[in-house]
């Protein structure tokens, strides 16, 4: 029998308290209707998950909760039992739709449409993410492109997407290092903090720790493919306390294989 808490959790909320840029909400004088709310599939788990789609649907950001036992907010004469404070983070489209091109190239192995590509029956509205300006303006990043007439056909290209891929590890060391984030092995939390007294993170530990953040927007597959494409060496359970979660998971999955092999 489910407890108090999980009852009132499930139970739809009226509101939310959001904290989010200011252009996520700023709304375009043609547009009719504010940003929407949506679940779309996660391209990790494969579930849904809660995301936005900016007014005119140019944008897509990813919507992440903080939970806090006891927790409740006051907002005018009323109280919000739904406690959660809620946030939102631009998303990079392209992670939306690997997923179903990967599983289109496993199934077809031919060029289509991307409108033939990108669709859901559990989840609809990810047609939208092909509104998104950078979508079609990027999919060359990840796919083999034909031109037919008018029309464009799309087909899924590993090595693309591992070097693009790349990329964006190589754009998220460089982030890391500007904001002056530990990695390294003296960091003794899963938190990224900040800290003067821990000895300065090697290039792989900052590499290592970008492929366990960017793991948790492809599919595992992909990741194993990135890590080795990436060049990065197995560690240590010793050292792996450093690592992001999804990293240390995917570090002992390696392990096992590799001693299954031998």
């Amino acid at each position: 029998m489910p407890g108090k808490k999980s009852r009132a959790r499930e139970l739809p909320s009226a509101q939310w308290v959001l904290l989010a840029p200011e252009s996520v909400v700023d709304t375009p004088e043609k547009i009719n209707s504010g940003p929407v709310f949506t679940r779309l599939r996660n391209p990790k788990t494969a579930n849904g998950a809660l995301y936005l789609f900016s007014s005119d649907c140019k944008h897509v950001y990813e919507v992440k909760a903080f939970d806090e036992d006891h927790h409740s907010w006051f907002i005018g004469q009323s109280v919000q039992r739904d406690g959660r404070l809620m946030f939102v983070t631009p998303l990079d489209p392209l992670f939306l739709v690997l997923p179903y091109l990967i599983n289109a190239s496993e199934k077809q192995g031919k060029f289509e449409p991307a409108d033939q590509v990108i669709k859901d029956e559990d989840f609809p509205e990810c047609a939208n993410v092909l509104k998104c300006s950078r979508t079609l303006q990027s999919l060359h990043c990840i796919t083999d492109e034909k031109e037919m007439g008018d029309r464009k056909f799309y087909k899924y290209n590993r090595e693309k997407t591992l070097v693009w891929l790349k990329k964006k590890a190589e754009q998220t060391v460089k982030a890391l290092k500007g904001a002056g984030v530990s990695v390294g092995g003296g960091v003794q939390s899963s938190v990224l903090v900040r800290s003067k007294q821990v000895a300065e993170a090697t290039e792989e530990e900052y590499l290592r720790y970008a492929h366990g953040l960017l793991s948790e927007y492809i599919p595992m597959g992909l990741s194993e493919e990135l890590f080795k494409f990436l060049e990065l060496p197995v560690i240590s359970a010793s050292t792996a306390s450093s690592e992001p979660p999804s990293k240390v998971a995917f570090q002992r999955r390696t392990r096992k294989k590799t001693s299954v092999q031998r």
